[in-house]
């Protein structure tokens, strides 16, 4: 190997590089280390890869959008004539700020929140090319219009928002890659009926106990829960209010399942948020136990792909790093650097044992891609 090769390539080894793969760190514009993080684990998700550079090479003059802005992002990291290397997403963060205010300041943000606007804000500027293209170009809209819940805002049960107005005709490829369905079942305890509600879903979030697993996770999740005294569930079979039980779970598994460890919860004593460090386990294989009776694909195998990890003792300072799967390998990512890691290193990101510790490194963001998409 020649002096001009990374390290980074000594490390694959020349002949372990993969052909036509391309390992580009990000450069941080002050605070965008969360949504470099995100958009590091994104490119990895394959299936989601593939759908924004066939974007890009169906749409080469269109309107400019977040969407297309990531699109050329994409292009640029996998048309690289190095293998390795970074690249400053300058323009992609530009229109990230204008398209919303939150993110348009040098403050920290949240990693989880961008994933859910990126996400949604997608899925909405398809659906309106996508009517646009319908209706001719006369009068419609070019860029995105939703339900306004794109952002922050998320739904009680654990489920993340999505645009939900256009969704009547034909899926888009996000509903594709990362749409679920949750189901909540409510059984009345005096007539015995049970009914069911079912909900979309691009990402589920979890809590987190001390010294516990992804598994474990979902399985509190989908716990059942009793409603009565002043919770009690109106029955349409009794007419009346009465005491139920009520549980969630999973109908639809998505090809990528996103994730979030709900690492971040309000303290009434504090004031404020507080970090929550527990050490969570999250295998490198995982099948969901928590589905539903009349579940499609109930026996779905997942492979975590990739990690958003949080980095630090708060929500409102700290940073954000991800480490992908590539190949075989293990990538971390941290903005502008690039290292291969052992995979044993991945349980350094499991959390604290205690809560003696004050600084962390901790799995925010899981990215698991189904084995069957592979």
């Amino acid at each position: 190997m020649g002096a001009n090769i990374s390290q980074l390539e000594r490390d694959i080894g020349s002949d372990q590089f993969p052909p036509n793969e391309h390992y580009f760190g990000l450069v941080n514009f002050g605070n965008t280390c969360y949504s470099n993080s995100v958009l590091q684990a994104l490119y990895f998700c394959r299936p989601f890869r593939e759908k924004v550079l066939e974007y890009k090479a169906k749409n080469r003059r269109t309107k400019e959008t977040l969407l297309s802005c990531l699109a050329d992002l994409f292009y640029s990291i996998a048309t690289q004539k190095k293998k390795v290397g970074s690249i400053a997403p300058k323009k992609f963060i530009a229109r990230l700020r204008k398209e919303k205010e939150e993110f348009d300041n040098y403050m920290q943000q949240d990693a989880h929140e961008f994933l859910n606007f990126l996400i949604n804000h997608i899925n909405e500027i398809i659906l309106a090319e996508r009517n646009q293209a319908k209706a001719g170009g006369a009068g419609s809209k070019a860029s995105g219009t939703g339900n306004g819940s794109a952002g922050a805002s998320v739904i009680a049960n654990g489920a993340s928002p999505q645009d939900n107005t256009s969704n009547s005709t034909e899926p888009t490829w996000v509903h594709e890659i990362f749409q679920g369905i949750l189901t909540s079942e409510t059984r009345c305890l005096n007539c015995e009926t049970v009914s069911s509600k079912d909900e979309n879903f691009f990402d589920l979030q979890v809590d987190v106990d001390q010294n516990t697993s992804i598994t474990h996770c979902l399985r509190c999740f989908s716990n059942t829960e009793t409603l009565c005294s002043d919770n009690k569930f109106k029955c349409d079979n009794c007419c009346s209010y009465q005491e139920a039980q009520k549980r969630m779970r999973v109908k639809k598994l998505p090809m990528i399942l996103a994730l979030h460890l709900k690492r971040f919860k309000y303290m009434e004593q504090y004031n404020r948020h507080i970090k929550v460090s527990h050490r969570v386990v999250f295998p490198l294989e995982l099948r969901l136990f928590n589905t539903s009776d009349d579940a499609v694909n109930p026996d779905r195998l997942y492979d975590l792909m990739a990690v958003v990890i949080h980095c630090g003792s708060g929500p409102n300072r700290g940073h954000y790093i991800s480490i992908v799967k590539s190949h075989g390998f293990w990538l971390l990512f941290d903005d502008d650097m690039v290292d291969k890691i052992e995979a044993s290193t991945i349980e350094d990101f499991y959390g604290l044992t205690s809560d003696i510790q004050k600084s962390s490194e901790t799995g925010y963001i899981l990215f698991y891609q189904s084995r069957d998409c592979a």
